[in-house]
């Protein structure tokens, strides 16, 4: 007489998914019914994914149903000597600025240039309570801006025109949070000002500043590039109520709240 088939117990395996293009994670979630959303799949995998959410890339595994066992790949530290390099920008499939957030992530990130005296930096035209637009160039993709690359279902900052070595200034007067590199940000600068805000800018070729310096609004901080995950040259900046992603609050707001016309 055959045994009876023992019956089954614990819960499924995980199961591994491949990320391809158009893919992020709230939609992730909800094609294979996930509980806890894109939030638990992003804590599940987080060190596949890095920092920032809302930027994943085709190929990434994601282990669906469990915390993921991969460990990221450490990054390559470029010579101290190096010149700052850019990422290549790609022009397949008609990339434009709007789409740059969610191109592939450069091969490594740039490295910082050595902090510089700010006080000779050019400054650009200040409001009178000191803040000024982090850059001259035009905005390409606007705050909330929905699209299928963002995780959160919209881009957390702004975008702006930038061809790559353009002066980007701090927007008002603060202090150096960090600065250096940020993962799929690229190299970037995050500055605390007096009011409790924090100002970011990201996919910068080099940068001016290091932390713990004191700038003023209209002071160099860095130099505009496509560094991170970018199909082009420009830069993102965001305004936040923290230090970290996921603080975002309307950047074009905040500037003319302190005066900038924008």
């Amino acid at each position: 007489m055959e045994a009876p088939a023992a019956a089954a117990t614990g819960k499924a395996a995980p199961k591994t998914y491949s990320v391809v293009r158009g893919d992020y994670l709230s939609k992730i979630a909800a094609d294979h019914h996930l509980a806890g959303g894109w939030k638990k799949l992003y804590a599940d995998n987080r060190q596949v994914v890095g920092e920032d959410p809302s930027l994943i890339l085709p190929g990434m595994k994601l282990t669906l149903g469990g915390k993921s066992t991969a460990k990221a790949a450490a990054p390559k530290a470029a010579p101290k000597s190096a010149a700052p390099k850019a990422a290549e920008s790609s022009a397949k499939n008609g990339d434009t600025p709007r789409a740059s957030r969610g191109a592939e992530r450069s091969a490594a990130p740039a490295a910082s240039a050595p902090a510089a005296d700010t006080s000779t930096a050019s400054k650009a035209s200040t409001s009178s309570s000191g803040w000024v637009a982090p850059v001259s160039g035009g905005m390409s993709t606007p705050y909330r801006a929905s699209g299928a690359m963002w995780s959160s279902g919209y881009h957390t900052g702004v975008d702006f025109m930038a061809s790559t070595g353009t002066t980007i200034v701090a927007v008002g007067p603060g202090t150096v949070y960090s600065a250096g590199d940020g993962g799929a940000y690229g190299n970037q600068v995050v500055i605390q000002h007096a009011d409790g805000t924090f100002s970011q800018y990201a996919h910068l070729s080099s940068l001016s500043v290091s932390a713990g310096q004191t700038v003023n609004g209209g002071d160099q901080i860095g130099l505009s590039g496509a560094t991170g995950n970018v199909t082009g040259p420009h830069l993102h900046f965001e305004m936040r109520t923290g230090p970290e992603y996921g603080s975002d609050i309307d950047p074009i707001s905040a500037l003319r709240q302190h005066g900038v016309n924008i």
